[in-house]
């Protein structure tokens, strides 16, 4: 469709190469393919590496975490494989994976391939997306959306690959204090208001509401969409930091990400501003809805929606802090911290709400 098109792969970033011919041997030996390899780069997401392979007319997606990062399960990759492998096995909308690789292989760090899902990622709103997005089209695809959540949450519990994840007890107090920590442990500069924030939530923390699997970050630019029918999912990506926890401290992720009309104009210029567009629910109808489709009742939204904002200015953070320490190449990481004092500020503004 004119206006959307598919998420492109460029040259890759200096710094960030892969040794092909490790590659290609690693591809022969584990997957029989072989001919003639190509390595690109997708210029975007922030926490691991992602790059287009093709070998001959075989398309595959690589992940791999960034130079400088040893340890934390988001950037686990074998971890990453298996949740795939485990969702891919129940049905889930998600790339099939094909196999992983640790140091050994010779890319100097974990890996894993999957087969490209080829469709349309929506990112930064511009005029000419915006004609293509009518009103139909983004109240179609906010049904969708949450339809595909609910879905995830839904999946069982003890199926293979879902049953090992997490510990859901305490969970709630558990995701606090340990995006506090990471806050703590990443911190380059002073945002008052991201201490205030912390403290509030850690006052205020709501009761279990249940525990299912959880994407952990969940948002439009995370989903695959079909070129021909842009209400359409085809494909959930970046289960990083997937787990079997509270369903909505999830949701308030995705709140965190979702803006609306009337959202301060500096936030919109951030690039999240997709859910803006007309035709887009509202945060608090993506709530109300996702509480029918659950046949739940749903509490107030306000905390899960600072918490969610406190803990995408705290991932923020910890990408700036490795940009400033010379681990990470990536020109856009140098205005994060500027991301981080907006988000800090929006959440500091949903606990008063």
């Amino acid at each position: 469709m004119s206006g959307a098109r598919e998420d492109a792969a460029d040259a890759v970033r200096p710094g960030e190469e892969l040794d092909e011919a490790a590659l290609a041997a690693f591809l022969r030996g584990r997957l029989g393919l072989e001919g003639p390899l190509a390595v690109q780069q997708f210029p975007r997401g922030f926490s691991n590496l992602t790059y287009l392979v093709t070998v001959g007319e075989t398309a595959l997606v690589l992940r791999r975490p960034p130079a400088g990062v040893t340890k934390g399960v988001a950037h686990d990759m074998a971890r990453e494989f298996r949740i795939l492998r485990a969702l891919h096995r129940a049905g889930v909308a998600v790339p099939e994976p094909l196999a992983d690789g640790d140091e050994a292989a010779g890319l100097g760090a974990p890996f894993y391939v999957m087969r490209r899902v080829r469709g349309v990622i929506l990112r930064q709103p511009s005029p000419v997306l915006a004609t293509v997005l009518s009103p139909t089209i983004m109240d179609g695809l906010g049904e969708s959306f949450v339809r595909t959540l609910s879905a995830i949450h839904a999946v069982p519990r003890e199926a293979e690959g879902i049953a090992e994840l997490g510990k859901p007890d305490g969970y709630v107090r558990r995701q606090l204090e340990g995006w506090t920590a990471r806050w703590q442990r990443a911190r380059t500069d002073d945002v008052p208001d991201m201490d205030v924030l912390a403290a509030w939530l850690a006052a205020r923390a709501p009761a279990e509401s249940g525990a299912t699997l959880v994407h952990n970050d969940y948002k439009y630019d995370n989903c695959i969409l079909d070129p021909a029918d842009l209400t359409r999912i085809v494909a959930v990506l970046d289960w990083e930091m997937a787990t079997v926890g509270d369903p909505l401290l999830d949701l308030g992720t995705t709140l965190g990400y979702w803006l609306e009309a009337g959202d301060p104009p500096a936030l919109m210029a951030l690039g999240l501003g997709i859910t803006a567009l007309p035709g887009n629910p509202t945060r608090a109808q993506l709530w109300a809805r996702y509480g029918e489709l659950r046949g739940m009742p749903m509490p107030p939204m306000g905390w899960y929606h600072a918490f969610g904002l406190f803990k995408i200015a705290v991932i923020a953070q910890q990408i700036y802090a490795r940009w400033k320490a010379g681990h990470a190449k990536d020109a856009r990481f140098a205005q994060l911290l500027g991301a981080v004092r907006l988000l800090a500020a929006q959440g500091e503004a949903a606990s008063r709400g």
